[in-house]
């Protein structure tokens, strides 16, 4: 059993003086419905603040330009259909470049099961790790996912993908070891096992109930997944820093804090620990 804690943080793998773009992780985010826009953008924005080097999102074409025009940072792929299609699977794979580290999948993603599918399939192929969230988690992913996807349910979620309660950190450990993944459970405390180890992140507080903060923790994990951890790894640490950032902004702004001034605060929990090498 593990408690998350600072510690955790040397696992960061340091950076090299002589890095190029693209070195130090690529992340991919596929998500945002014409309703949805802001949690593939807060994903996103999550991971750049983890330390990758690139995102690309993909998100339907018509709220693509809106999110270019709120950042120039995030290379925007447009797709074809308001909802995951196999028509926009099918163009999002021609448009990925030649590498990509991890995906984050899900977030305010209105999705056709076959296109789904079609995409964990395809970027399985690709050998890209995956970070699998809110409308992702259906059933039907359980007979695709493997050993390097992180799944981050939270209650609603989980029994919607595995049919009943989450009650305690063995029910969490039983299906991680059944469908050979790492779950990452979102709660008061956040279980984290992927069948064999378990963890506990009791970081966080109550004014992040506010929306969004599930899909920075999901950009956050993308990330480290990006960077080389362990997906058991990644997550743990990934629950810990997004509640860190959160614990900051709560010190600063109190019960009035926006998804965004979490993302503000991840560099300040993580930049302790950078690490540079010849």
């Amino acid at each position: 059993m593990m408690i998350a804690d600072k510690s955790l943080l040397n696992l960061l793998p340091a950076r090299s003086k002589r890095s190029r773009k693209g070195d130090n992780g690529i992340v991919l985010v596929v998500g945002g419905s014409k309703i949805y826009h802001g949690a593939p953008l807060l994903t996103s924005l999550a991971a750049f603040r983890s330390g990758v080097d690139l995102v690309y999102l993909a998100v339907p074409k018509s709220i693509s330009i809106p999110i270019r025009a709120y950042t120039p940072n995030i290379i925007v792929l447009p797709l074809p259909d308001d909802k995951l299609t196999i028509g926009s699977v099918n163009r999002l794979i021609s448009m990925l470049p030649r590498h990509i580290d991890a995906a984050a999948i899900g977030m305010g993603l209105s999705i056709n099961k076959d296109a789904l599918l079609r995409l964990i399939k395809e970027l399985h192929y690709l050998k890209i790790k995956l970070v699998l969230d809110a409308s992702a988690l259906i059933p039907d992913i359980l007979s695709i996912v493997n050993r390097d996807d992180i799944l981050t349910p939270h209650a609603g979620e989980f029994k919607r993908i595995f049919g009943i309660d989450a009650s305690d950190a063995d029910t969490i450990k039983e299906f991680a070891k059944k469908y050979n993944t790492t779950i990452l459970f979102k709660s008061y405390i956040d279980i984290i096992s992927d069948g064999e180890k378990v963890g506990f992140n009791k970081t966080h507080n109550c004014s992040m109930t506010v929306g969004g903060t599930g899909d920075i923790l999901a950009g956050i994990t993308a990330a480290l997944l990006a960077k080389g951890l362990a997906p058991f790894d990644a997550a743990l640490l990934a629950a810990f820093i997004n509640g860190s950032a959160g614990d900051l902004a709560y010190s600063k702004l109190g019960l009035h804090v926006l998804a965004t001034d979490i993302i503000e605060n991840i560099s300040l929990v993580m930049k302790e620990y950078d690490k540079i090498i010849d």
